[in-house]
Protein backbone atom coordinates (compact mmCIF):
# COMPACT_ATOMS: atom_id res chain seq x y z
CA UNK A 1 0.00 0.00 0.00
CA UNK A 2 1.74 3.61 -1.46
CA UNK A 3 1.82 5.82 1.45
CA UNK A 4 1.00 9.90 1.18
CA UNK A 5 1.58 12.88 3.83
CA UNK A 6 -1.01 15.06 3.19
CA UNK A 7 -0.57 18.55 4.64
CA UNK A 8 -3.91 20.89 4.46
CA UNK A 9 -4.99 23.13 6.81
CA UNK A 10 -8.99 22.65 5.91
CA UNK A 11 -10.55 20.21 7.97
CA UNK A 12 -13.29 19.45 5.86
CA UNK A 13 -11.00 19.01 2.72
CA UNK A 14 -8.89 17.04 4.72
CA UNK A 15 -11.20 14.22 6.07
CA UNK A 16 -12.53 14.30 2.40
CA UNK A 17 -9.40 13.30 1.01
CA UNK A 18 -8.69 11.02 3.34
CA UNK A 19 -11.71 9.46 3.41
CA UNK A 20 -11.29 9.36 -0.16
CA UNK A 21 -8.24 8.18 -0.63
CA UNK A 22 -8.13 5.74 2.24
CA UNK A 23 -11.06 4.17 0.01
CA UNK A 24 -8.67 3.71 -2.90
CA UNK A 25 -6.22 2.01 -0.87
CA UNK A 26 -4.00 4.50 0.10
CA UNK A 27 -2.35 5.02 3.42
CA UNK A 28 -1.92 8.50 4.55
CA UNK A 29 -0.98 10.55 7.62
CA UNK A 30 -2.23 14.25 7.75
CA UNK A 31 -0.13 17.20 9.19
CA UNK A 32 -2.42 20.24 9.59
CA UNK A 33 0.79 22.88 9.42
CA UNK A 34 4.05 23.28 8.03
CA UNK A 35 6.17 21.96 11.33
CA UNK A 36 4.43 19.00 11.57
CA UNK A 37 4.48 18.05 8.33
CA UNK A 38 8.30 18.32 8.53
CA UNK A 39 8.47 15.92 11.39
CA UNK A 40 6.73 13.32 9.72
CA UNK A 41 8.78 13.72 6.79
CA UNK A 42 11.65 13.23 9.10
CA UNK A 43 10.27 9.83 10.75
CA UNK A 44 7.93 7.99 7.90
CA UNK A 45 9.19 6.96 4.11
CA UNK A 46 6.38 8.34 1.69
CA UNK A 47 5.50 7.68 -1.81
CA UNK A 48 4.12 11.25 -2.21
CA UNK A 49 3.18 14.34 -0.62
CA UNK A 50 -0.22 16.13 -1.03
CA UNK A 51 0.93 19.84 -0.36
CA UNK A 52 -1.03 23.01 0.37
CA UNK A 53 0.49 26.45 0.25
CA UNK A 54 -1.31 28.79 2.68
CA UNK A 55 -0.84 26.66 5.71
CA UNK A 56 0.67 27.59 9.61
CA UNK A 57 4.16 28.24 10.64
CA UNK A 58 5.82 26.47 6.74
CA UNK A 59 4.08 27.36 4.00
CA UNK A 60 3.99 24.05 1.40
CA UNK A 61 6.32 25.86 -0.77
CA UNK A 62 8.83 26.47 1.94
CA UNK A 63 8.48 23.20 2.89
CA UNK A 64 9.11 21.95 -0.28
CA UNK A 65 12.11 23.79 -0.49
CA UNK A 66 13.59 22.72 2.35
CA UNK A 67 12.90 19.30 1.43
CA UNK A 68 14.66 19.39 -1.70
CA UNK A 69 17.79 20.98 -0.44
CA UNK A 70 18.04 18.21 1.99
CA UNK A 71 18.01 15.41 -0.65
CA UNK A 72 14.03 14.54 -0.41
CA UNK A 73 13.14 14.29 -3.89
CA UNK A 74 9.50 12.42 -2.99
CA UNK A 75 7.04 12.92 -5.83
CA UNK A 76 5.18 15.94 -4.76
CA UNK A 77 1.61 17.62 -6.08
CA UNK A 78 0.71 20.93 -4.57
CA UNK A 79 -3.17 21.78 -4.03
CA UNK A 80 -3.80 25.62 -4.01
CA UNK A 81 -6.35 27.76 -4.41
CA UNK A 82 -3.59 30.33 -5.83
CA UNK A 83 -4.24 30.07 -9.25
CA UNK A 84 -2.23 32.91 -10.54
CA UNK A 85 0.64 32.25 -13.12
CA UNK A 86 3.23 33.68 -10.39
CA UNK A 87 1.95 31.45 -7.77
CA UNK A 88 2.07 28.24 -9.87
CA UNK A 89 5.63 28.63 -10.81
CA UNK A 90 6.42 29.13 -7.63
CA UNK A 91 5.21 26.00 -6.77
CA UNK A 92 7.47 24.29 -9.25
CA UNK A 93 10.19 26.12 -9.39
CA UNK A 94 10.22 25.10 -5.19
CA UNK A 95 10.33 21.12 -6.90
CA UNK A 96 6.52 20.45 -7.36
CA UNK A 97 5.75 17.77 -9.88
CA UNK A 98 2.31 18.77 -10.03
CA UNK A 99 -0.07 21.29 -9.30
CA UNK A 100 -3.49 21.12 -9.01
CA UNK A 101 -5.90 24.10 -8.49
CA UNK A 102 -8.74 24.34 -5.67
CA UNK A 103 -11.71 23.79 -6.11
CA UNK A 104 -10.65 19.62 -7.71
CA UNK A 105 -12.29 17.00 -8.47
CA UNK A 106 -10.80 14.24 -5.85
CA UNK A 107 -11.00 11.65 -8.85
CA UNK A 108 -8.64 14.03 -11.30
CA UNK A 109 -6.66 14.31 -8.29
CA UNK A 110 -6.68 10.17 -7.69
CA UNK A 111 -5.65 10.02 -11.20
CA UNK A 112 -2.52 12.50 -10.84
CA UNK A 113 -1.88 10.98 -7.94
CA UNK A 114 -1.96 7.41 -9.34
CA UNK A 115 0.71 8.95 -12.86
CA UNK A 116 3.29 10.17 -10.15
CA UNK A 117 3.05 6.77 -8.28
CA UNK A 118 3.75 5.10 -11.79
CA UNK A 119 6.94 6.74 -12.45
CA UNK A 120 8.32 5.20 -9.27
CA UNK A 121 8.63 1.60 -10.99
CA UNK A 122 11.69 0.62 -13.06
CA UNK A 123 9.65 1.65 -16.20
CA UNK A 124 6.87 4.07 -17.23
CA UNK A 125 4.91 3.27 -20.14
CA UNK A 126 3.43 6.39 -22.05
CA UNK A 127 1.76 5.71 -25.55
CA UNK A 128 4.24 4.26 -27.78
CA UNK A 129 7.22 5.24 -25.74
CA UNK A 130 8.78 3.26 -22.58
CA UNK A 131 10.93 5.10 -20.70
CA UNK A 132 13.30 2.42 -18.32
CA UNK A 133 14.02 4.76 -15.18
CA UNK A 134 17.00 2.91 -14.16
CA UNK A 135 19.01 2.77 -17.55
CA UNK A 136 18.28 6.05 -18.78
CA UNK A 137 16.88 4.86 -21.90
CA UNK A 138 13.95 5.68 -24.27
CA UNK A 139 12.67 3.20 -26.76
CA UNK A 140 9.43 3.53 -29.16
CA UNK A 141 7.51 0.62 -30.64
CA UNK A 142 10.63 -1.17 -28.45
CA UNK A 143 13.10 0.25 -30.47
CA UNK A 144 15.53 2.62 -28.95
CA UNK A 145 16.03 5.83 -29.20
CA UNK A 146 19.09 7.28 -30.05
CA UNK A 147 18.87 10.50 -28.15
CA UNK A 148 21.88 13.26 -27.77
CA UNK A 149 21.64 14.01 -23.74
CA UNK A 150 19.94 17.04 -23.71
CA UNK A 151 16.87 15.75 -25.79
CA UNK A 152 17.08 12.71 -23.38
CA UNK A 153 16.61 14.86 -20.79
CA UNK A 154 13.74 17.19 -22.19
CA UNK A 155 12.03 13.77 -23.07
CA UNK A 156 12.16 12.17 -20.08
CA UNK A 157 11.13 15.04 -18.06
CA UNK A 158 8.06 15.11 -21.02
CA UNK A 159 7.02 11.47 -19.99
CA UNK A 160 7.24 11.73 -16.29
CA UNK A 161 5.49 14.65 -16.33
CA UNK A 162 2.58 13.33 -18.44
CA UNK A 163 -0.15 13.86 -18.82
CA UNK A 164 0.47 17.16 -17.50
CA UNK A 165 2.75 19.93 -19.18
CA UNK A 166 6.51 21.17 -18.39
CA UNK A 167 6.62 24.30 -17.43
CA UNK A 168 8.84 26.77 -20.02
CA UNK A 169 11.54 27.65 -16.32
CA UNK A 170 12.01 23.59 -15.93
CA UNK A 171 13.07 23.32 -19.80
CA UNK A 172 15.38 26.32 -19.57
CA UNK A 173 17.10 25.00 -16.58
CA UNK A 174 17.79 22.30 -18.75
CA UNK A 175 19.54 23.67 -22.08
CA UNK A 176 23.24 25.03 -21.38
CA UNK A 177 22.51 28.56 -22.10
CA UNK A 178 18.94 28.59 -20.34
CA UNK A 179 17.16 30.11 -23.12
CA UNK A 180 13.89 29.22 -24.37
CA UNK A 181 15.11 29.68 -28.07
CA UNK A 182 17.50 26.82 -27.02
CA UNK A 183 14.61 24.94 -25.51
CA UNK A 184 12.55 25.36 -28.99
CA UNK A 185 15.52 24.31 -30.85
CA UNK A 186 15.53 20.47 -28.91
CA UNK A 187 11.58 20.49 -29.02
CA UNK A 188 11.57 20.71 -32.65
CA UNK A 189 14.46 18.29 -33.27
CA UNK A 190 12.59 15.83 -30.99
CA UNK A 191 9.82 16.83 -32.95
CA UNK A 192 10.95 16.24 -36.34
CA UNK A 193 13.85 13.64 -36.21
CA UNK A 194 12.01 11.53 -34.06
CA UNK A 195 8.23 11.99 -34.55
CA UNK A 196 7.08 12.65 -31.53
CA UNK A 197 4.31 14.90 -30.91
CA UNK A 198 4.69 18.05 -28.48
CA UNK A 199 2.21 20.50 -27.99
CA UNK A 200 3.08 24.35 -27.38
CA UNK A 201 0.61 25.32 -24.37
CA UNK A 202 0.96 29.23 -24.79
CA UNK A 203 1.98 30.85 -21.67
CA UNK A 204 3.21 27.76 -19.99
CA UNK A 205 5.13 25.17 -21.76
CA UNK A 206 5.25 22.06 -23.66
CA UNK A 207 2.98 18.64 -23.67
CA UNK A 208 3.28 15.30 -25.11
CA UNK A 209 0.59 15.08 -26.94
CA UNK A 210 -0.48 11.24 -27.20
Amino acid sequence: MNKILLLEDDPNLAQTLLRYLKFNDFELDWAKNGEEALTFSYESQYDLYLFDINVPLISGVDLLKELREAQDFTPTIIISALIDIESVTKGFMAGADDYLKKPFDPEELLIRIKAKIQQLKPSLKVGDFELNIQKESIKKEGKLLHLTPIQKTIFTLLLKQYPNPVTKEQLTELTNNGSEGAVRVQINKLKTSFNIQIKNIRGVGYLLDI
